[in-house]
Parts: structure tokens; sequence; C-alpha cells
């Protein structure tokens, strides 16, 4: 019974550990919900906001995980031309380029870690949504589908 107990115990610590290092990395910013609307359903995430120079130069750099509902969502203020990039970000992501109304223009699935080749789209976004790595095909989530954030002025 004793090594039961040690045993979820430690399968608890061990799980929470992932949480507990993006919560340390999270109070350096804004943490809001957000969430996307796609044909079937919706997904629901718990997002930093980088919305300054300092915030949105950092990223997810150096992270070395993101949890499945969480993400990066970088507010570029007025709608303008975006590139990214993954220099020092270790972890594979899928970047969201949101339009001012909301609506996905394009997804970078699966992105390179620590690749210095730009990603971008050749229209005008208002903010980028980094996920984890291959979570907006899990998800279902497609060019097109809403994303409800205050930022775009659909969401409370």
């Amino acid at each position: 019974m004793r090594h039961k107990i040690l045993a979820l115990f430690l399968f608890a610590f061990l799980n929470l550990l992932p949480a507990a290092a993006w919560a340390e990395d999270a109070a350096l910013s804004k943490v809001e919900p957000l969430s996307i609307a796609t044909e079937t359903d919706a997904s629901l995430f718990t997002v930093e906001i980088a919305d300054t120079d300092e915030l949105r130069e950092r990223g997810l750099m150096f992270r070395q995980r993101i949890p499945e509902d969480r993400g990066m969502l970088f507010d570029f203020g007025e709608p303008r031309g975006v590139a990214m990039w993954m220099k020092n970000t270790y972890i594979s992501l899928d970047m969201l380029f949101i339009r001012a109304d909301g609506s996905i223009a394009y997804i970078a699935e699966n992105t390179v870690p620590k690749s210095l080749d730009t990603i971008g789209v050749n229209e005008p976004i208002k903010a980028v949504l980094e996920i984890a790595g291959g979570a907006a095909k899990r998800r279902g989530i497609r060019a097109g589908d809403i994303v409800y954030h205050r930022i775009f002025k659909n969401a409370e």
C-alpha cells in the first residue's frame, strides 16, 4: 500500500512539473483565455500575451515544453506585415497568423526548432498565436476558423 501511495505521489509530481515550468515562465507576462471556433467544435487555450517589443522578441524562446492547452498570443496592435522565426526555440510550434477580425489567415504547422528561416504571410496580420506543434491538426483548426479574444474585439 505504501508503495502505491508513493508511486501515485511521484506520478502526480512528475506530471505537474511541465505545468509548473510553464507557470514560472508565464509569470513574466499577462495570461488570458482564448478560444477558436472550428467547423465542428471549439478549442480553449490559456495564452500568454506578448504585446510589447521585449515580450514579442523573446516569445517562447528557451522553453523546453508547452502544454497542449497553452500558447502565446503575439499582439502587434495594428495589422501589418509579420515574419516570425524559431531562433532559440527548442520546441516545435504551430503558428496561427490572425487577421484583425479574428479569422486565421494561415497556419505554419510543426515549425522546425532553432530554424532561422522566416515564416510569414503576404497580408496584414494583427496577431500570431503559437501553440504546441501539431495541436492545430489534432484539434481540427484550419485557416478561416475564428479566434475569439479581446484584442479582436469579438470576446469579452
